[in-house]
């Protein structure tokens, strides 16, 4: 069962919809999948904002609505659970599909029926971890379609990003005299690691320092099935999608090193940092900025954030966002 959810209009000061503005909620046929889509803003004149989320199969429309709803009013967002990811789950979908190929032109398919939709030429993409990937990857083959880069939990050499983030557990278990990680850590190697062995290094990444700083684990996933979008009735395709879209994509993706695919974007770029993010290695991310070729670059380190500064310093987020960003969709 799939719920797609409600989601509130935008009031005008008399109480009514407000005029020019968006929110609604449906399914889009891409790739020949129906995938779940909302779109949201206060006016549909400002510019597309594409959110790509990470995992792959990891929703995190409910962190952004919680966390970052600000930026409904300086962008039109559309909110796009990928192929494999809860609301467009889907037990029918063909492993042999989830290849980042098929991603990149569901994500095509996405960028023309929004343009289309409201009379645009170009999108902002903001790509988040495994997001990252897709979204530079994407505009790095699509430029005269997108009209700035924003990237979090950046992925620049993934194979990097993994031996860097399982030392780090590893000297971690090792300050913690924690035997039993240090066995099952020193069992799996370093890395390149099969899905099984990933699992085991983010286990003990998780428990030692999170996903994300000064929020409970458990308080972190009931925001992911929080709001009126949500409901407790995604969770089991919610955590079928995840298993099913990393298992499907692992080998494929964990491969991936943008510093040699994509070297150079043609619109300005903008990568917002988590200076404690251990599941895509900090500074693989930095590293990856430095070698970035493009007309105009900018770093952001957020000081507080581990792996989703969205939601771990939303003021700073939906500040740069509206401030740095939107200026260059002018």
């Amino acid at each position: 069962m799939r719920h797609r959810g409600d989601t509130p209009p935008f009031c005008g000061p008399n109480g009514g919809t407000l005029s020019g503005s968006i929110a609604e909620i449906g399914y889009l046929r891409l790739g020949g999948l129906d995938q779940w889509v909302m779109i949201r803003g206060e006016n549909v004149a400002n510019p597309p904002l594409i959110l790509l989320h990470g995992g792959p199969g990891f929703p995190e429309m409910s962190l952004f609505r919680r966390f970052n709803a600000p930026l409904e009013k300086s962008f039109t967002v559309v909110y796009w659970e990928q192929r494999g990811t809860n609301k467009s789950f889907n037990r029918k979908t063909p492993e042999s599909s989830m290849t980042v190929e098929q991603f990149l032109a569901d994500l095509d398919e996405l960028v023309d029926e929004v343009c289309k939709r409201f009379g645009k030429d170009k999108v902002v993409i903001y790509g988040h971890s495994w997001g990252s990937a897709l979204g530079a990857l994407y505009a790095a083959r699509f430029p005269q379609k997108v009209t700035a880069y924003v990237g979090a939990g950046q992925i620049g050499d993934w194979q990097a990003s993994e031996v860097s983030s399982y030392s780090f557990v590893l000297a971690e278990a090792e300050r913690r005299h924690n035997r039993k990680a240090l066995k099952e850590l020193r069992a799996i190697g370093e890395p390149p690691h099969t899905v099984k062995r990933m699992m085991v290094q983010r286990k003990w990444l998780v428990r030692f320092v999170g996903i994300v700083r000064g929020m409970s684990l458990w308080k972190f996933f009931r925001i992911v099935l929080s709001g009126p979008e949500s409901s407790i009735f995604d969770l089991p395709n919610n955590l079928r999608g995840q298993l099913f879209s990393v298992n499907a994509m692992w080998t494929e993706i964990s491969a991936l090193n943008l510093v040699k695919t994509v070297p150079a974007l043609q619109m300005p770029v903008f990568l917002f940092i988590g200076r404690h993010d251990h599941v895509i290695a900090a500074e693989t991310s930095a590293a990856y900025f430095d070698k970035l070729t493009a007309p105009s670059k900018k770093l952001i380190w957020f000081e507080e954030s581990a792996h989703e500064p969205a939601a771990e310093e939303p003021a700073k987020f939906n500040t740069a966002m509206a401030s740095l960003v939107r200026p260059n969709c002018l």
